[in-house]
């Protein structure tokens, strides 16, 4: 055993393995260390383990240069956050989610986290950092609603940072989430929805679309994206397999939000009746335009036969229609709440429903609305009543 010198100062060298296959030597704390070599793009750089017994560091010791004999040791020193955060958005997040929720976490990573912390070391970022951010983001203006999404990407891939080795722990679990205030819901009555169907007549191209709003639940984009092979007249189904999303500004056809997403729907009598007439005035229609309709099958879809835009329909039609019927402002996404609150007042079991809207849990459905429990929990009280007499 001999005491080293100079940088090693402090420290007892207890033997050197061979060369690149790193030393393990004891601190003057009493601790362990262990330090090996590793090729970078930028030359050789030493690399250092620490653990509270020999063993230990050997342990370390032996997974780091397997790693790097694996492949698997990059140069992460001087690693920032913006740096992490493209690695992680290309290596971890591409592929696998939707493209549109790919272009999401790209744009806050690009507009919002990036110029805030980018430039902090990964290993420096503390959650003092990362509640300084989100407050100054709070202040700007921005929604809570936003700041949780932004929270959510760095949470994901401070997670990821972790998994990989890359730091001790994600600091974003000792940040408090700000709060999400949740869209008061403003569903139709079942009179108020009547005159809405009725309204819904005088927009023809689109009078199709509005009933199976309320008779389906199905969402905005689902609706945009349903072609006629998803839809069987006969049996009185359709199906729902695409969503409308946005990529590079432009909309197209893209997976449904959730896997429980994709599903079949039962469809009324009065919603079999308005597609078949529906139906005859599109086929109409493409006869009229002939080779200037681009026919994509689209149930739903403008004179040259391609994707609605969802904002037109919202303010060029939907706004005009409830105008005529003389209702109240609501968001075409009430119409699906419509359909919820309808079904569920009439003591349709909420299961069911919630598989007819396509939630990925039953919970969200019983969350969503439970302003119309209180009602269907007096119903079940008589019911018990009435079984006891």
């Amino acid at each position: 055993m001999r005491r080293v010198s100079g940088s090693g100062k402090g420290v007892e060298k207890m033997g050197k393995r061979g060369n690149g296959e790193g030393s393990i030597s004891r601190r003057k704390d009493g601790g362990w260390m262990a330090q090996y070599v590793v090729h970078t793009a930028a030359g050789r750089k030493r690399r250092t383990v620490y653990g509270k017994t020999r063993a230990e560091v050997a342990a370390k010791l032996a997974k780091a240069v397997s790693d790097r004999e694996d492949g698997l040791v990059f140069d992460d020193e001087g690693l920032t956050i913006e740096g992490y955060l493209e690695r992680w958005l290309k290596d971890a997040v591409r592929d696998t989610v939707r493209p549109s929720t790919y272009e999401r976490n790209q744009t806050l990573v690009r507009l919002h986290i990036a110029p805030a912390l980018g430039r902090l070391k990964l290993k420096g970022l503390t959650p003092a950092h990362v509640r300084w951010f989100y407050r100054e983001k709070l202040d700007s203006g921005l929604s809570g609603g936003t700041v949780h999404k932004m929270h959510v990407v760095l949470h994901k891939a401070l997670g990821q940072a972790v998994r990989d080795g890359l730091i001790p722990r994600n600091v974003t679990e000792a940040v408090k989430v700000p709060r999400v205030e949740r869209k008061e819901i403003t569903p139709l009555t079942a009179e108020e929805t009547k005159r809405f169907i009725e309204a819904a007549r005088g927009e023809a191209r689109f009078e199709a679309l509005y009933v199976l709003a309320v008779t389906t639940g199905m969402r905005q984009g689902e609706l945009l994206a349903l072609k006629w092979d998803d839809v069987d007249l006969e049996r009185g189904v359709l199906r729902v397999r695409r969503t409308i999303t946005r990529l590079n500004g432009t909309f197209a056809l893209g997976e449904p939000k959730t896997p429980k997403s994709r599903r079949s729907v039962k469809l009324t009598g009065l919603a079999v009746e308005v597609l078949r007439a529906h139906l005859s005035r599109q086929l109409e229609e493409i006869d009229r335009t002939g080779s200037l309709y681009g026919d994509q099958g689209l149930v739903f879809a403008t004179e040259a036969g391609t994707l609605v835009n969802p904002t037109n329909l919202r303010q060029r039609s939907f706004a005009r229609l409830l105008k005529r019927a003389k209702l109240p402002k609501i968001r075409f996404h009430d119409l699906r709440h419509t359909c919820a609150t309808l079904l569920l007042v009439r003591n349709v079991n909420p299961k069911i429903v919630s598989e007819m809207l396509g939630h990925s849990s039953i919970s969200i459905t019983l969350d969503t609305y439970s302003h119309v429990l209180p009602d269907m929990q007096d119903g079940a009280a008589r019911a018990l009543e009435d079984a006891l007499r």
